[in-house]
């Protein structure tokens, strides 16, 4: 029963792109790094995403792995931290 409520409350989720910058790679692969907004009668929630990708051969694109982040100010420093400490 919970697997049912959960799968009905996510159906009216909205996903909206405002901001996305990506980055080609080998032969037929991009990285890409958006900010997006998810709504839900409930509210909007922002979250960065980092995703790769893959073109097809008439140019459209596939998505094959993707990673989101909260856009909560403790976690952004954090990863931050983490990638420079790289």
């Amino acid at each position: 029963m919970e697997y049912d409520d959960r799968s009905r409350r996510n159906a009216d989720v909205q996903f909206e792109t405002i901001r996305a910058e990506k980055v080609n790679f080998g032969r037929n692969n991009f990285l890409e790094v958006a900010r997006k907004r998810a709504t839900t009668s409930d509210g909007a929630k922002e979250f960065i995403s980092v995703s790769r990708g893959y073109y097809l051969p008439d140019k459209t694109e596939r998505f094959k792995r993707s990673l989101t982040i909260p856009d909560d100010p403790e976690i952004r420093a954090f990863v931050a931290e983490k990638i420079r400490s790289m």
